[in-house]
């Protein structure tokens, strides 16, 4: 037993003591109290972190240089602020777990998976002979990097106590055990690291490993939708002939940017030249009757003719120019002008606007009717991104909401808004259509991509989050590779909402804790490394 009798030392076992009377109460407590008994921490017998001659759990900060008893009782200075030395031990328990001494007393501790599931076992010696089992009343405390806590109870189990809760993994935390007799209380400290990857500040650095705190934040509740790219229907134009007749030259081809204007096809047709003839036809006549009626109301004016000839002189220039005006109707119907350069019988195809040729159903000296569909412009530089929005989540999608598109063949992203929710729901699919109008300057968002809207329905704050690429499977479970002294350790977490960038962080971690956010994948390429040396 380690002799060392500092003030420091009295007054912590003297807490412990009153720690013990709080759990277990009654006569043996009360003995204690006054001054029958005190707390006492063992050496260490075994591969595990007991502290003996201390009663201190964890680290010292009192800078003290401990006896062979607290040489002993370590495996080696993990833990411990003071910098001391401890030195290793490597004896193991009759039972292959970890032995902690006091003095005739002694207690060996093993996590073991013999019933499937880790628990504790706890063996209990006196002058290293087997004790009863209700020799002492057990208890323990598991406290994890994440500053979890779970207490452990303990029932009799052949010749051992096995904790009834079951003790998960990650197996890297310290467990302090209080085992009271019926004279003194005793207090060890188990301590785990398996599991933990060992990388040094400078490992980290050359990694490109970036560390952050889990920090409140506020979290965009998003749906994500499915969509696809369409035509933008307001700027799309199917190019018909209007008369039919035989294709003469082809100007435009299939993928080609034209402009408004520019000449696509010239088809030769019958009735375009008809057209144009009548035409030409009521012209002239509207400049016979123009000459007549001025040479009438010449005349009439002067006395010289009836007015029965200036007043028929009249209608017939009115007839003329209603005949002008029907036949140049008509071809502006068609579709076609005046006069063409060509001939009478040639029908100029145009552009309607700027756009890209993306359709083409026509080729040279084909006979095409009047309804033909011979090209499909479109205005590619604004396209529609159209979406089928649920039943339920329609209260989330409103006309002029901005949300984000992006392509699921490849990374790309953008912003638009909804121009359209439709009114009704489809019968089959029970779902309503809703428009989104997208810029698309580079052309990257082709008609017929699969995409995913995202559609903010909520803003609401986190208490703990942590960066979205911090986020690593380990086993198909999430962890986040929690920092501690000398590297990391995989700390499984229970996450909430996400808006991408930000995860909420149900269970696991607490605010200010530090973590691997930037190169988290490193940490577990080396955690795969290890993963072979996997033992309990």
């Amino acid at each position: 037993m380690n002799t060392n009798s500092s003030k420091s030392t009295i007054s912590k076992k003297h807490l412990i003591a009153i720690a013990v009377v709080l759990a277990l109460g009654g006569g043996a407590g009360t003995y204690i109290l006054q001054g029958g008994g005190k707390p006492k921490t063992a050496t260490t017998e075994g591969d595990g972190h007991g502290h003996g001659g201390h009663t201190e759990a964890k680290g010292h900060g009192d800078g003290e240089h401990h006896g062979t008893g607290g040489e002993k009782g370590h495996d080696d200075d993990k833990g411990h602020s003071d910098g001391e030395h401890h030195e290793k031990s490597e004896a193991k328990g009759p039972h292959g777990g970890t032995v902690f001494k006091e003095g005739d007393f002694s207690l060996e501790a093993l996590l073991s998976e013999d019933g499937g599931e880790p628990r504790l076992r706890i063996w209990l010696f006196d002058k290293d002979k087997p004790l009863p089992l209700n020799a002492a009343t057990v208890t323990a405390t598991v406290t994890r990097p994440a500053d979890e806590k779970q207490k452990l109870t303990f029932a009799a189990e052949k010749d051992s106590l096995v904790s009834r809760e079951i003790v998960a993994e990650p197996h890297a935390f310290d467990i302090e055990i209080i085992a009271q007799t019926a004279t003194e209380p005793f207090m060890f400290v188990m301590s785990k690291e398996e599991g933990k990857i060992e990388l040094t500040d400078a490992q980290i650095k050359a990694a490109s490993i970036s560390l952050d705190n889990a920090v409140k934040a506020n979290i965009k509740t998003a749906l994500l939708l499915p969509g696809e790219i369409r035509l933008n229907e307001d700027r799309t134009s199917h190019v018909v002939p209007r008369l039919a007749g035989v294709v003469e030259s082809v100007n435009a081809s299939l993928g080609q940017v034209v402009k408004k204007g520019q000449v696509l096809a010239v088809i030769a047709s019958p009735t375009a030249s008809e057209q144009r003839s009548e035409l030409q036809t009521a012209q002239k006549r509207l400049t016979l009757a123009k000459t007549t009626y001025e040479r009438e109301k010449k005349l009439w004016e002067q006395k010289v003719s009836a007015e029965q000839d200036y007043l028929q002189a009249k209608q017939a220039l009115s007839e003329a120019e209603v005949a002008v005006a029907n036949a140049n109707q008509k071809l502006s119907a068609m579709g076609l002008s005046a006069s063409s350069v060509a001939g009478l019988n040639r029908i100029e195809l145009r552009a309607p606007f700027d756009g890209i040729v993306i359709e083409k159903h026509l080729s040279l000296g084909e006979a095409v009717k009047e309804d033909t569909a011979v090209f499909t412009i479109s205005d590619l530089s604004q396209v529609w991104a159209e979406i089928n929005v649920p039943a339920k989540d329609l209260p989330s999608v409103r006309v002029g909401e901005k949300v984000t598109i992006k392509a699921t063949a490849f990374d790309a992203s953008a912003t638009g808004t909804v121009a359209f929710v439709g009114a009704l729901i489809g019968e089959q699919t029970r779902t309503a259509k809703a428009r989104v109008v997208l810029d698309n300057p580079k052309g990257a968002w082709r008609p017929g991509l699969f995409v995913n809207v995202e559609v903010v329905s909520e803003e609401t704050a986190a208490p703990v989050t942590i960066s979205a690429d911090a986020v690593q499977n380990v086993g198909e479970k999430p962890v986040v590779f929690l920092k501690v002294d000398g590297g990391f350790i995989a700390q499984p977490v229970k996450l909430g909402r996400s808006d991408g960038k930000r995860v909420e962080v149900l269970s696991g971690l607490k605010a200010g804790m530090p973590y691997a956010s930037t190169g988290s994948f490193v940490v577990k390429s080396e955690l795969g490394k290890g993963s072979a040396e996997h033992t309990h």
